[in-house]
C-alpha cells in the first residue's frame, strides 16, 4: 500500500520523507515538484521567511536516471534558515534556560502536546507541529500527481473566501449564508486567473477588496482564515469501496484534509449546502449518451463520490482554513505552564494571511489520496503492468455498456 512518512522540524536542519510502495518506471518531472513548492510558499500576506527559504527537493533514493526504480522514494528538503537557529536547535548542546518556552499559545499544540509528552519546553511542540511540515507534502502530492497524470487524471484548487470578505456571492439556506461554490476549477478562463492571482483566487474583481482585508489585520497584528477548492478530473469509476467504514474513498480524502495543519472542516461536493435541499433536488440523476457511448451526470452535489466510491464525476471538496493562532500582538491570554499565572501568548514569526499556501497543501491532500486508491484498484510494481489493468479494465466497462445495449 502506497505510503509515507514525513520527519523533520520548523527550525531543524531539513524536512525528510519516505515514500513506500510507489510503482517503477514514472519519469520524475523535478521541476514540476519545485514549481508545487514555490506555489506554497508564494501568495499575498505570508510572513518574512518565504523570502529567507527557496524550497527544492532533493532525492536521496528510489530514483535513478530519472526514473523511479520501485525502492522507497527519499527526499530532503532544506531549511535555509537553520544557520540562524544552530543554537536553539542543536542536537547535543543544551538548551539554556532562558530559551526554553512555558507559555503555550492558545490554538496551536503547544498545551496538548506539552502535557502529552511531559516537556519542559514548549519548542520541541511547536517546532514539528508547524506548517513547514507541508513542505514535505506538497512534494508527496507532486509525485503521485506525476504518475496520475499518465492516465489523464488531473487536478486543481483555488482560494473561494478569505476572512469576511464575500469573494463570491452567497446564498441563503434556512435563514443562514453559505458560499455559492459550485465552480469548475479546469475552465480555462478559471485556471488562468488562478495562475495570476497573488491569492490564488478565480474572482479577478475581488483581489484588491481581499488585499485591503489582509493589510487591515496586518496592522491590527491579526490574522485571517479562509476557504479553499479542490477538485480532481479523470477519477475512474470504483476508487474506494462500500464494504468497509475504512475502505471509503470520501473518508479518506476528509482525513488527508482534516490533517493538515489549521483546516477546520471539510466539505465533499455540496457539504453543508445538502442539509438544505429537498433529495429530489440534491441527487445527481444518471444519463446515458448514445453516441459518445458514456454515462453522465448533469450536476455534482455529490462531489464524484457515491457510496464511498468514485463515480466518474469530479471530485470537488472544500476545506475552511482558520486564522492562524500566532497572532503579532498580545491578544490571547494564556497561563504559564510552570506557576500558573496568567500571561499573554508569546509572539512566533508568523504569517497574516496562509490560505493561498494551504490550497497547494490541499490539493496535494486530494493528489495523495486518489493515488492510494488508483494504486489499491490497479495497482502494480512498475508503470507498465498498473497500465496493463488500467486498460484491461476500461476494455470490462466498454464491453458492459456494449453487451447493455445489445440487451436493450
Amino acid at each position: 500500500m502506497l505510503r509515507f512518512l514525513t520527519a523533520g522540524e520548523s527550525h531543524g536542519k531539513g524536512l525528510i520523507t519516505i515514500m513506500d510502495n510507489f510503482p517503477a518506471g514514472v519519469k520524475i518531472d523535478e521541476n514540476f515538484i519545485n514549481e508545487k513548492l514555490r506555489l506554497r510558499q508564494s501568495g499575498y500576506g505570508r510572513g518574512a521567511r518565504q523570502k529567507i527559504e527557496t524550497d527544492k527537493i532533493e532525492f536521496l533514493s528510489g530514483v535513478r536516471g530519472g526514473y523511479t526504480t520501485g525502492s522507497p522514494i527519499s527526499f530532503f528538503i532544506k531549511n535555509k534558515d537553520y544557520e540562524n537557529w544552530r543554537g536553539r536547535m542543536d542536537v547535543y548542546k543544551p538548551i539554556p534556560g532562558e530559551n526554553k518556552i512555558h507559555i503555550p499559545r492558545p490554538g496551536h499544540a503547544d498545551f496538548a502536546g506539552s502535557l502529552k509528552y511531559g516537556l519542559d519546553d514548549i519548542r520541541n511542540v511547536l517546532e514539528r507541529s508547524s506548517a513547514r511540515e507541508t513542505a514535505s507534502r506538497v512534494a508527496v502530492g507532486a509525485i503521485c500527481q506525476i504518475l496520475l497524470r499518465d492516465f489523464d487524471i488531473e487536478f486543481s484548487s483555488a482560494v473561494l473566501d478569505i476572512g469576511e470578505v464575500n469573494v463570491k456571492n452567497h446564498i441563503s439556506y434556512n435563514g443562514e449564508e453559505h458560499i455559492d461554490t459550485e465552480i469548475n476549477l479546469f475552465d480555462g478562463d478559471i485556471v488562468e486567473n488562478v495562475r495570476k492571482s497573488e491569492l490564488r483566487m478565480p474572482y479577478p474583481e475581488s483581489e484588491s477588496r481581499v488585499k485591503a482585508a489582509i493589510d487591515k489585520m496586518k496592522a491590527e497584528g491579526n490574522t485571517v482564515g479562509g476557504l479553499i477548492a479542490a477538485q480532481a478530473v479523470g477519477v475512474p469509476v470504483g476508487l474506494g469501496s462500500f464494504t468497509q467504514w475504512d475502505e471509503k474513498l470520501d473518508a479518506h480524502i476528509a482525513m488527508s484534509l482534516m490533517s493538515i495543519q489549521a483546516i477546520k472542516s471539510v466539505e465533499i461536493g455540496s457539504g453543508v449546502r445538502s442539509a438544505f435541499i429537498k433529495g429530489s433536488k440534491y441527487q445527481d440523476s444518471i444519463y446515458y449518451d448514445d453516441v459518445k457511448k458514456v454515462y453522465y451526470r448533469k450536476t455534482d452535489n455529490a462531489g464524484g463520490i457515491e457510496g464511498g466510491m468514485s463515480n466518474g464525476g469530479v471530485i470537488s471538496v472544500r476545506c475552511a482554513m482558520k486564522p492562524i493562532p500566532t497572532l503579532m500582538k498580545p491578544y490571547l491570554d494564556t497561563t504559564d505552564l510552570r506557576t500558573g499565572e496568567a500571561k499573554k501568548a508569546f509572539r512566533e514569526r508568523s504569517d497574516v494571511c496562509a490560505v493561498p499556501a494551504a490550497s497547494i497543501v490541499a490539493e496535494a491532500a486530494l493528489s495523495f489520496s486518489i493515488c492510494l486508491f488508483f494504486l489499491k484498484k490497479f495497482g502494480g510494481d512498475g508503470l507498465e503492468e498498473i497500465r496493463r489493468n488500467y486498460e484491461g479494465w476500461t476494455k470490462s466497462i466498454d464491453d458492459f455498456v456494449n453487451k447493455c445495449e445489445k440487451i436493450n
